[in-house]
């Protein structure tokens, strides 16, 4: 017998070991197997599975991180967005920032009528007051708004029947104002001073309305 039988007879009987190993160790399939159960389908014996339900809800972060969840001005902020699905608290206090500098400079420099469609009927009147007065006596303000230091939501309703919603911001506002008489001497103020302008505006809209501007309808401290 050659030396390459005598291997190959060695390597086949080690082959059939093999075999013989694994089919102890690992089994046979024969027949009708069912199929391996899906991971998500497994459950402890017994226990019948339950189609759970998921529920979407909890606070609105557009509205709680302005106000206290479950205040008043909460439940109205809700009210507003029940009425109009894109109306959104964090874009109306941007847009409030940016009409607060621009009507209070306008009202420091004595023109109204570029905010005019921004005010109420009052408050353009008040407005207007205490520019006419200011003008008899002959004095010019020179001011320049330098930024916005605080600015925080301070209270909401809404009239639900009606759709009027009301938001109030308390603004602190930072600006540079000179007061001069009619000869230009300085009587009040300083160019270089900056001074601290509090203000708690409240603006009105109708919800749902095609007038996208909210109207400021009342000013105090």
């Amino acid at each position: 017998m050659s030396s390459s039988l005598i291997q190959l007879l060695v390597l086949a009987g080690i082959a059939v070991f093999l075999i013989l190993k694994l089919r102890s160790v690992l089994g046979t399939r024969e027949g009708f197997e069912k199929p391996p159960i899906p991971l998500d389908d497994v459950r402890p014996a017994g226990k019948p599975r339950r189609d759970f339900e998921v529920i979407e809800g909890g606070p609105d972060r557009d509205i709680t991180d302005h106000v206290a969840d479950g205040s008043d001005a909460a439940k109205a902020l809700a009210g507003m967005k029940m009425a109009e699905p894109g109306f959104s608290v964090s874009d109306f206090l941007s847009g409030a920032r940016g009409a607060y500098e621009m009507i209070l400079m306008a009202y420091e420099k004595g023109e109204m009528d570029r905010v005019r469609a921004f005010l109420s009927p009052e408050v353009a009147e008040t407005f207007d007051e205490a520019i006419k007065a200011r003008e008899a006596q002959g004095l010019t303000v020179e001011a320049n708004f330098v930024g916005l230091r605080e600015m925080a939501l301070h209270d909401a309703s809404f009239n639900r029947d009606t759709r009027e919603a009301e938001v109030a911001v308390r603004f602190v506002g930072e600006l540079t104002s000179v007061v001069r008489d009619a000869t230009g001497t300085v009587v009040e103020g300083s160019p270089t001073e900056i001074k601290r302008q509090r203000d708690v505006w409240t603006f009105a809209r109708k919800m749902g309305s095609s007038d996208p501007n909210w109207h400021l309808v009342a000013t105090g401290d």
